[in-house]
């Protein structure tokens, strides 16, 4: 069963693939207080193929470069530490449905700001309770200014 709002939409991004997407989500994302960017193997690409039907403006994204796709020994995912450099200390919220406990060990080890990996089941997507932990997430930051 398709969760409710989860729209089917064909892309091409390195080959055919089918994704399903909440429209509505483009409106709420913003709303979080977030800056927001990709932070997905698609990269750019998630510019063409998921900001339009989100209805969300360009975002910047994380290159990876083979980080994703390479072996890592100790357990850590291949975008974990790409993320990190990202950060440059700022804190952030990553949401993903391939973290595991090393990241975020690895996290804590070698990023001094609050940061939160978030879980999203990849059959479900994002839900309501996501959208409250990440807003709770951004409340709980220092203002910046």
């Amino acid at each position: 069963m398709i969760p409710a709002g989860l729209l089917p939409y064909g892309v091409l991004v390195s080959r055919p693939l089918r994704v399903w997407l909440n429209p509505a989500h483009g409106r709420e994302l913003p709303s979080l207080g977030h800056e927001l960017c990709w932070a997905t193997t698609w990269t750019a690409e998630a510019n063409r193929w998921i900001a339009p039907v989100l209805g969300l403006p360009e975002l910047p994204y994380v290159d990876f470069g083979a980080g994703p796709f390479a072996h890592r020994p100790d357990g850590v995912h291949g975008k974990t530490e790409a993320i990190v450099a990202y950060a440059e200390g700022r804190p952030f919220a990553w949401v993903d449905d391939e973290q595991s406990p090393a990241d975020a060990v690895f996290v804590a080890d070698r990023h001094p700001a609050p940061a939160l990996l978030h879980h999203v089941d990849p059959r479900v997507g994002l839900r309501e309770d996501d959208f409250g932990t990440l807003a709770r997430f951004a409340a709980g930051l220092p203002a910046t200014g």
